[in-house]
């Protein structure tokens, strides 16, 4: 696919994607928070359970997924009233948990969550009414660590349980588990939204080994029977280590195909735009760029406090690229030493505390003038190649008194 193809709507998106999948292994898309992301790989699965009288007679849903919703399915309790049994409590209502009991995760997720924290966890299960039929569905999980039980553990490390959860059920899935015969996809997105750099690494590496194994399975005759996959991501290492490790030929394994884009929704309408970057692997942080120009556009754009986050994040990376340590080193291509000192100090300060948490929070005036003026600068001086998604010209904007 050359250029940049434009859907009308979520559903078109997704017949794209299936198609897709019909001759790649694997579809990669990085895209910003709230492109709708969730909401995509909900029509993705949404679309697998439709019924159709050749592809899909009895509505059997196709799609093993992870999401934002999957997290919602565990919530912490602090136990208030007898402040002893903490625990994350399961939603003994969904789905997801109706095979625990037989698929035996618990070593699985223990060797899964071993690699990325030091803690450990106990199931305990329940019986619950379902249908006709009664069945053991896990209940709440509690923690603990050493002779420490029922401790409190931290949003990142719920988040990395759960997603040992998830890749162990995907383990299964793999091993050909009857509960999930007629899957024939996983959606995957976003599966860790806090990870240190270290961690994001150690996951997206285990992962992509999943990944490869789903791709190139095999049924009990030798037959092939693969289970296709659609990643996607905001976090720009994560998504990085991802293609690497999803485009590199692995010695012994069979070769794996795929397509990668970047997701764009340009009004913030119904309407998405997909790009191939395939010969761009970074094409992302030059695309966030271009967002960026858009939103700074004194006639068209908004500024939010979180578009400091992201420009800080670029001008780390470009000194990264070049061998640098710190942004520091993209200030020392401005001209005005006082530009210089200004620059960094608002960097330093408007993209950390209260001003990092990504709510749509519009900038003041004076925060947009300054803004402007630093992705002004920063664009001209290292004379970035701006994608298709915006006119490739720089948005004009006029000069300003520095913020006082």
């Amino acid at each position: 696919m050359n250029g940049i193809r434009t859907y009308h709507n979520l559903s078109k998106l997704v017949t794209r994607l299936r198609d897709d999948l019909n001759d790649a292994d694997f579809v990669l898309l990085y895209a910003y928070n709230r492109t709708g992301k969730t909401r995509l790989s909900m029509e993705f699965k949404d679309a697998g359970k439709r019924k159709h009288k050749t592809k899909n007679p009895t509505g059997t849903p196709d799609t093993l997924y992870f999401n934002a919703f999957t997290e919602d399915l565990f919530v912490w309790e602090n136990d208030l009233e007898g402040d002893s049994v903490r625990r994350l409590q399961l939603n003994e209502k969904s789905s997801f948990f109706n095979a625990m009991t037989e698929l035996t995760l618990d070593e699985t997720i223990a060797q899964y969550l071993s690699r990325y924290a030091d803690f450990e966890f106990d199931f305990t299960y329940k019986e619950v009414q379902q249908d006709k039929d009664t069945i053991s569905k896990p209940d709440f999980v509690s923690f603990r660590k050493g002779d420490e039980t029922n401790i409190k553990v931290s949003r990142g490390e719920q988040n990395i349980f759960i997603w040992c959860v998830f890749m162990a059920i995907c383990e299964r899935m793999l091993d050909g588990h009857q509960s999930y015969q007629g899957k024939k996809y996983l959606y995957i997105d976003d599966p860790i939204s806090s990870l240190d750099d270290n961690n994001a690494i150690s996951v997206a590496c285990d992962l992509a080994k999943l990944l490869r194994r789903a791709a190139t399975r095999k049924d009990g005759n030798g037959a092939p029977t693969p289970i296709k996959v659609i990643f996607s991501s905001h976090h720009a290492l994560f998504f990085n280590v991802m293609c690497n490790e999803i485009g590199g030929r692995v010695q012994g394994e069979a070769k794996v195909t795929h397509k990668r884009y970047f997701l764009h929704r340009p009004d913030g309408d119904g309407t998405y735009t997909l790009q191939a970057t395939h010969d761009t692997p970074f094409f992302h942080h030059v695309a966030t760029l271009a967002e960026l120009q858009r939103a700074a556009d004194p006639a068209k754009g908004k500024l939010y406090t979180f578009h400091f986050n992201a420009l800080r994040s670029v001008m780390e990376k470009t000194a990264s690229f070049f061998g640098h340590p710190s942004m520091a080193f993209c200030l020392k291509a401005l001209d005005n030493e006082e530009d210089r000192a200004l620059f960094n100090r608002a960097l330093n300060l408007l993209s950390h505390g209260a001003y990092a948490i990504n709510e749509p929070t519009e900038m003041g005036e004076d925060n947009k003038e300054l803004f402007r003026r630093i992705l002004r600068e920063f664009i001209s001086r290292f004379e970035f190649a701006l994608p298709g998604v915006i006119p490739t010209q720089p948005v004009s904007v006029p000069e300003e008194a520095p913020a006082q």
